[in-house]
């Protein structure tokens, strides 16, 4: 499994005005939950999803990153109209 650090580059590589434009970006594994936490911060409204690991590792490993992209899409856009 990938570690957190090499997922958050990944979601910077995709959406590089995240981290950029006053929007945070943060992941940690929930062992809970058995799934990636992707914490989107904005001043002080702040919002998380959960990703599969297995749409984390496909994404890592160059195949596709149509969940990841779908998900973070969705949160920043979110994030966004807060």
């Amino acid at each position: 499994m990938h570690n957190k650090s090499e997922l958050c580059k990944k979601i910077k590589s995709i959406y590089p005005d995240i981290g950029e434009c006053g929007i945070d970006v943060n992941v940690d594994y929930d062992d809970s939950k058995k799934a990636w936490v992707v914490n989107l911060k904005k001043g002080s409204h702040e919002l998380k999803t959960y990703l599969e690991p297995e749409d984390a590792e496909v994404c890592l490993e160059g195949k596709q990153c149509i969940g990841l992209g779908i998900q973070i899409a969705q949160l920043r856009s979110n994030i966004d109209q807060m």
